[in-house]
């Protein structure tokens, strides 16, 4: 019996040990309340003030581009992630992102599981990207390695898929709009992420000046 509570013990142990972190580029303020004021206009569009109801949508503070999902880790292994954070930070010099267009994602997902807003293709986002998720591959960082292209969006909302269903299909909104804003990329964020009741919570445990000399042409 003592051996099985103290397996218990150290299971319980191990898990609290663990934080659940990303990559990511965090969104100026001026930004976020754009997006914000987008979102409010496109909850809006559902019938019968179905909006909030249908999807999760995220709130202001919360909105950023992923760069690459680290997933549970050790609290021994995350100045290995810091350290590759940092790695990849001195390379790669700010940037310029453009966002471009709000819409269901993704492409040919029906249900849609998302309202995401795509990103113009940029080649230095891309580049930045993949260096960090092979870098952390290499040194068995990722709890699962996806061997899927990178696809730059900043998620709006999750849906949900039964209140979705509920929706009748002609009243489902046709959400395509084009957004022109842009702002400079200068840093990487590794980010922890807190599950709890009303959502997750993100929290930056540490910023990373991009101040590298790799300059690559959109």
């Amino acid at each position: 019996m003592k051996i099985l509570l103290g397996k218990y013990l150290k299971k319980i142990k191990l898990k609290t040990a663990m934080k659940r972190l990303f990559m990511a580029i965090n969104l100026p303020e001026n930004i976020k309340n754009e997006l914000a004021e987008n979102i409010n206009e496109i909850s809006d569009l559902f019938p019968e003030g179905m909006g909030r109801e249908v999807a999760t949508w995220v709130r202001k503070d919360n909105l950023h581009i992923t760069l690459l999902f680290i997933g549970d880790t050790r609290d021994e292994d995350i100045p290995a992630v810091l350290e590759l954070v940092n790695e990849v930070a001195k390379k790669h010099s700010p940037f310029e992102i453009q966002l471009e267009r709000i819409c269901y994602g993704p492409d040919k997902k029906i249900p849609p599981r998302l309202i995401w807003l795509e990103l113009a293709e940029n080649k230095q986002l891309s580049a930045m990207t993949n260096e960090l998720k092979e870098r952390a591959g290499e040194r068995g960082l990722l709890r699962k390695f996806e061997d899927r292209p990178f696809s730059p969006h900043i998620t709006l909302a999750r849906i949900k898929e039964w209140q979705w269903r509920k929706i009748e299909p002609e009243e489902r909104p046709d959400i395509d709009r084009d957004i022109s804003l842009s702002f400079k990329v200068e840093s990487i964020d590794l980010m922890e992420s807190v599950l709890k009741r009303g959502g997750a919570e993100y929290t930056v445990l540490k910023s990373e000046s991009l101040n590298g000399k790799i300059v690559i042409g959109n």
